[in-house]
């Protein structure tokens, strides 16, 4: 049986620890809050209270922290007590840099490493439902299979590099975070000019333009009502990310450098830990 810890027990990483044990898989966790991670115990997870004890008979470390600081400050405590052969799967979105720095940490303390973003919010994390992003050595592919199906839908292999996951993840986010800024951009609108936003989801559903998380997440904006399911300051981090990205390879980050701004008004205003779409707040200004 693959045994498998997974560092990082908040709105993705619960749901994903949930399904490795729902699927057999000898499953730890932990979290820089304990109690957050102990209603995980009823799963069937073994809940540690820290992480070198998390990792130490762990086949895989799979790390679903908030940025590339959070998941070197824990892996640089947790990796010395990691065993021979252990795989480190890195979930979070960290950036290109972000991932460059963490498989170097990896390397220096002789564990292989797989970048491995996933695609989706808490209900498919929830639901075993996310789509991961992998890049990473061939040898280790058979490895992290059972904890990849655990948790997600399907796995795309992109490369064998670090760093291919996330090329496709940034990608993949640019377009979400740009189609969430959008959506609170025609809500605030259509609010300022006295129309029932309600008649703009209407008028496109159903159509070629419509777009169902443009109604998801547009009904939470008219009903201004933001639990997460992937947080504003989660937005914050990533279109900054997605920018530099862009400015690095010679794209023009234009676009998203004024959905972030869009993000961090609205975080500004104290929105942080709600739901992205509470981004309909930085255009209220």
């Amino acid at each position: 049986m693959t045994a498998v810890t997974v560092l990082g027990t908040g709105i993705m990483g619960a749901g994903m620890a949930t399904n490795l044990a729902k699927a057999g898989l000898d499953t730890t966790v932990w979290n820089r809050t304990t109690e957050k991670a102990r209603p995980l115990a009823d799963t069937g997870a073994r809940v540690a209270e820290d992480p070198a004890d998390a990792v130490s008979g762990a086949d895989v470390i799979v790390t679903m922290l908030f940025d590339a600081d959070s998941v070197a400050d824990v892996m640089a405590r947790a990796l010395p007590a990691a065993k021979d052969r252990a795989v480190w799967v890195q979930t979070a979105t960290v950036g290109l840099d972000g991932t460059e720095r963490l498989a170097a940490l990896a390397r220096e303390h002789g564990v292989a490493f797989v970048d491995a973003p996933v695609l989706g919010t808490r209900q498919p994390a929830e639901a075993g439902q996310l789509v991961v992003l992998a890049g990473g050595p061939e040898e280790v592919r058979e490895a992290v299979a059972p904890v990849f199906d655990a948790v997600g839908s399907r796995t795309v292999w992109v490369g064998e590099k670090p760093g291919d996951g996330h090329r496709l993840k940034l990608v993949a986010n640019s377009w979400v975070l740009s189609l969430v800024t959008a959506t609170g951009q025609a809500v605030a609108l259509a609010q300022a000019l006295g129309v029932d936003p309600q008649l703009w989801l209407d008028s496109i559903s159903g159509g070629p333009l419509d777009c169902g998380y443009a109604q998801v997440k547009g009904k939470a904006m008219i009903a201004d009502e933001f639990p997460p399911a992937f947080t504003l300051g989660g937005a914050v981090k990533d279109t900054a990310l997605i920018a530099e990205a862009l400015a690095s390879s010679g794209v023009a980050d234009a676009v998203m450098r004024a959905a972030h701004d869009r993000f961090a008004a609205s975080a500004a205003q104290g929105h942080t830990d709600e739901d992205m779409a509470a981004v309909v707040h930085g255009f209220r200004e």
